[in-house]
């Protein structure tokens, strides 16, 4: 098996396998609540695969843990994004604290992080639209 930079299967593997056991999941149970496919969590404790970044902050709202940890277990640096002591809320815009008044009233983790996520990638497209003359409106 190819290890990629950084991973650690002897870290990964056993904190994976203790969230799925104290949740009395199967793995295909697991993978599916944390919306993977059916054998990602099989593949990861069974065939050593390092999850991906994405699939880390999925099983971390699956199973309640902060997504860092799950990231850092699976040799991934910790993301700013996840870490609010690194933001200091009064230096936000007005229009950027009520965009993110309205993203918190979303009690489902999971859904939040995908709407957040999707705002991200519509911000970005915007910038990025505008970097090269183009302007969507």
């Amino acid at each position: 098996m190819r290890l990629r930079s950084g991973y650690k299967p002897e870290v990964f593997i056993p904190f994976l396998e203790r969230l799925v056991e104290e949740r009395n999941e199967t793995y295909r149970q697991a993978s599916l609540r944390s919306g993977l496919d059916h054998g990602a969590v099989r593949r990861y404790l069974k065939a050593g695969s390092r999850p991906s970044r994405d699939a880390c902050i999925s099983l971390a709202y699956h199973f309640g843990v902060h997504p860092n940890e799950m990231l850092q277990k699976a040799g991934y640096p910790p993301l700013a994004y996840f870490d609010l002591s690194l933001a200091d809320p009064a230096e936000f815009a007005p229009a950027v604290k009520e965009v993110a008044r309205e993203l918190m009233k979303i009690e489902d983790a999971a859904l939040r992080e995908r709407v957040c996520e999707a705002v991200l990638r519509l911000v970005r497209e915007m910038f990025t639209a505008s970097e090269g003359g183009e302007r969507r409106d």
